[in-house]
């Protein structure tokens, strides 16, 4: 018998019930040996654990004759059937060989000798069975220039054990509201059990001149009726410079140019800029520019409401 099949509950890492289907148990090992996986999470130490033990509850909970003896074993075990014949008990209950009991329990074993399963040999009392701790939630507000480029921080954290200081690592690009999980950093696991997970849930602040959209960015851009009437290349500001915008002539306000590649940068790829301009129209005018405008006045033969019929 494995000591390992005691110590842990493999239905529990893959997140599965026990009557769960093969089917269900494949998908549910999929989807954390993805998650987890080297190749994407390269450098994390916590997933690349997670990872292990997520292939460990596979290799045999997808073995129909494999699982049917680790739940056995278990089940036996957690009855306190410590002992038996070679043929087992009355009925056809699974007991746990006593010969088996000195690789389980000897020096060094799952709970460091027999006198520590039996409270030193008086009381009878087994030890708590493996636990996932709980999960802790926290929140973290961030400045928008934070948010896009990425940040490092060190929160402190108040659990069951006391106060600890816990380094989260924010992605690029991360919006409004996401939550990030930070694997094994929750509450404690009981009995051997693993720790649970810290969740991070992000606030971002917003910026003078930038709006987000997804991973979009969003200016608004003045330009002069002369400009918006003749055309004319305009500045736009990005998070990281300028660009050139083309304003062909007759550009009404309020029209929508987009700069590819201009946006937020995420792993998954970088949004673009959208650049709103608006006709600004002077407060004052000078002797001159009013002549001008009023000769243009005179000049003009569309009516520009025509369509609304009044």
């Amino acid at each position: 018998m494995r000591r390992e099949w005691l110590e842990k509950d493999y239905y529990e890492v893959l997140g599965v019930d026990k009557d769960a289907s093969a089917a269900e148990i494949k998908r549910a090992y999929r989807k954390l040996a993805q998650e987890n996986h080297p190749d994407r999470t390269s450098g994390d130490a916590d997933a690349e654990a997670r990872f292990k033990e997520v292939s460990e509850a596979y290799s045999v909970l997808k073995d129909p004759e494999q699982r049917k003896q680790y739940d056995e074993t278990r089940d036996a075990f957690s009855r306190g059937a410590y002992a038996g014949g070679p043929h087992g008990a009355p009925g056809g209950a699974q007991y746990v060989r006593m010969e088996d009991l000195g690789d389980i329990f000897g020096d060094g074993g799952l709970f460091g000798g027999l006198g520590d399963l039996f409270g030193g040999g008086g009381g009878g009392r087994r030890r708590q069975p493996a636990r996932r701790g709980g999960d802790l939630e926290t929140e973290m507000r961030l400045s928008f220039h934070e948010a896009v480029s990425g940040v490092t921080r060190t929160l402190a954290i108040d659990g069951p054990e006391g106060r600890r200081q816990v380094t989260v690592k924010i992605p690029a690009g991360v919006g409004d509201g996401a939550k990030i999980r930070v694997r094994g950093k929750g509450k404690p696991g009981v009995g051997g059990g693993r720790p649970g997970d810290l969740y991070v849930r992000v606030h971002t602040g917003t910026h003078p001149i930038f709006e987000r959209s997804g991973t979009d960015l969003k200016v608004r851009v003045p330009i002069s009726f002369t400009e918006a009437a003749l055309g004319a290349d305009v500045t736009a500001p990005t998070l990281d410079g300028k660009v050139t915008i083309k304003i062909p002539p007759g550009t009404p306000s309020g029209k929508v140019f987009r700069v590819s590649g201009r946006g937020v940068e995420t792993d998954s790829g970088t949004g673009d800029l959208l650049v709103t301009v608006e006709v600004s129209v002077p407060g004052e005018l000078s002797p001159r520019a009013r002549e001008l405008l009023e000769e243009l006045r005179d000049l003009e033969t569309d009516d520009p409401r025509e369509h609304l019929g009044v």
